[in-house]
């Protein structure tokens, strides 16, 4: 496909499409995704409970919504260097574990902002 041609690009309903079958394949064949899917349920379920106020909701999933995002990209990272780097390389382990490691971490600034968020709902 040639950027701006519009004779090779798919119309937005395909691309739309395409971005649907790639999500479900993410959630079929990655388990960090489902594990992030079931916590950020979880996270909806207790802002249920705790009878989250507006600008809290807006808080937990946009954060929720951001480290799905960072583990599809992850996802996508590490897809594309078992593409074009089917032996093991020590690069391509570094490249990997590095995206792994911005998943980590933002998962961790995201436990302490939900702590913030649930503490200051049930405490405050």
């Amino acid at each position: 496909m040639i950027p701006g041609s519009k004779s090779d690009h798919p119309g937005f309903r395909k691309s739309f499409l395409f971005a649907i079958q790639g999500f479900r394949t993410a959630v079929t064949t990655e388990r960090n995704i489902k594990v992030m899917l079931a916590a950020g349920a979880l996270a909806v379920s207790a802002g249920l409970v705790v009878g989250l106020d507006p600008l809290s909701w807006a808080v937990v999933l946009l954060c929720c919504a951001v480290v799905i995002m960072a583990e599809l990209f992850n996802t996508a990272i590490e897809t594309v260097v078992d593409l074009v780097s089917p032996e093991f390389h020590p690069l391509a382990g570094r490249a990997k574990d590095i995206a792994a490691a911005a998943v980590w971490f933002l998962s961790a600034v995201v436990a302490v902002v939900g702590l913030i968020v649930f503490a200051n709902a049930i405490f405050f």
